[in-house]
């Protein structure tokens, strides 16, 4: 293969790589695995290897644990890690600056750009330096347009960048409508004979009725910390539910009272979800461009896991951009379209395509027959 020079440059809305990330998560390595061999020995922020893994079932004052036989085997969370996913970003950024790579933080892609083909050329940088009602201010500098031969879009669920993308270049039109989640997600400190590290815990049932998807997490991790976390999936039919003062009410529970009880939140953030599965996938690539994990839509919904998936995603999107640049004649308008085979080889495929039904059994027969059916 030929050797080639190229620049690949990042940019980040946070001040730094990973300001913006939800920590507090579990995480399968095999696409870090994959990427960097060697993260033990290189430091990653992997420290807390899951110990324990339970599934309960939860009523106003009870619980019931499921066995663990009884559960389907891609939830079980052996060999993985319980981490702070915003330290794990930040260190892959700095592993990806000693490989040359320009990241641009405090900068937001706010739009897309198009040449006269219709195909995608960079992105415009949001203005700098506004007030609050969006006046220029003495610090003010205009958005800069970024051009590359192309983009990849990696900027999590329903962003804004990606729609007018879809909206533009109709990329939707084969597609399954996209259905959404609302998480939440607070990082507490316990006290220490409350925490056990490695512990991992998953519920469904109170406060949420049977019609309304969603659970909770319990992440045991790091110096006495917990992540506390709660889905709702937004297809509920009740107008006056309130997915906030759901996580509210869950955190009466005796079991998470108990837990809560004598501990500090020290931070607390939420964010949007992609739930519709492998069928509501917009067109991954087009002329310029394509989407990588949750822009895409890659959340496996009953593991409440992404980032694996986002991670490999952008490594088979790097192979096939490389190969694109190094080799030109391989492709016809500037589409990467070996990515789409590259996802379907991938352990990606897999992972997506045994949990494709979860959600729509979900909306069907509500959140414990539906678990059943896909189940078997």
């Amino acid at each position: 293969m030929k050797k080639k020079d190229i620049s690949v440059c990042l940019v980040e809305k946070g001040v730094e790589v990973g300001s913006h990330i939800l920590s507090g998560a579990v995480i399968d390595p095999v696409a870090l695995n994959e990427l960097i061999p060697n993260w033990k020995e290189k430091g990653a922020p992997l420290n807390t290897k899951v110990s324990e893994d339970n599934f309960s079932l939860f009523s106003e004052k009870n619980y019931l644990t499921i066995p663990q036989i009884l559960m389907p085997p891609l939830m079980n969370n052996k060999n993985n890690y319980i981490i702070s996913l915003g330290d794990l970003s930040h260190w892959l950024s700095k592993e990806a600056e000693d490989l040359g790579v320009e990241i641009y933080p405090g900068f937001t892609a706010q739009e897309p750009l198009f040449n006269d083909q219709n195909e995608l050329i960079g992105i415009l940088t949001g203005d700098m330096g506004r007030d609050a009602k969006g006046n220029e201010t003495n610090n003010y500098v205009p958005g800069i347009e970024i051009h590359a031969k192309y983009s990849l879009i990696a900027e999590g669920a329903r962003g804004s960048v990606t729609k007018l993308i879809e909206q533009k270049l109709s990329l939707r039109k084969n597609s399954d409508p996209q259905k959404y989640g609302l998480g939440f997600k607070e990082i507490w400190r316990l006290k220490k004979d409350m925490h056990k590290p490695g512990l991992v815990e998953h519920s469904l049932g109170w406060p949420l009725q049977d019609n309304t998807g969603g659970g909770s997490f319990t992440y045991h991790y790091g110096e006495d910390l917990v992540s506390l976390g709660f889905v709702v999936h937004l297809d509920y039919s009740n107008p006056y539910l309130s997915p906030f003062d759901e996580f509210q009410k869950f955190k009466t529970h005796p079991k998470i009272k108990k837990l809560l009880t004598g501990a500090e939140r020290i931070s607390y953030g939420a964010r949007a979800l992609n739930e519709g599965g492998i069928q509501s996938w917009a067109s991954l690539v087009f002329p310029g461009g394509l989407f990588l994990g949750c822009s895409a839509g890659m959340v496996n919904v009953p593991r409440i896991k992404g980032t694996h998936n986002a991670m490999k995603s952008g490594i088979l999107a790097a192979e096939a951009t490389v190969d694109a640049i190094i080799d030109p004649t391989k492709i016809h308008n500037r589409k990467l379209t070996a990515y789409n085979q590259k996802i379907k080889d991938s352990w990606i495929w897999t992972d997506l395509y045994a949990v494709r039904n979860i959600k729509p059994l979900i909306t069907k027969f509500g959140t414990r027959l539906g678990m059943l059916f896909w189940r078997y």
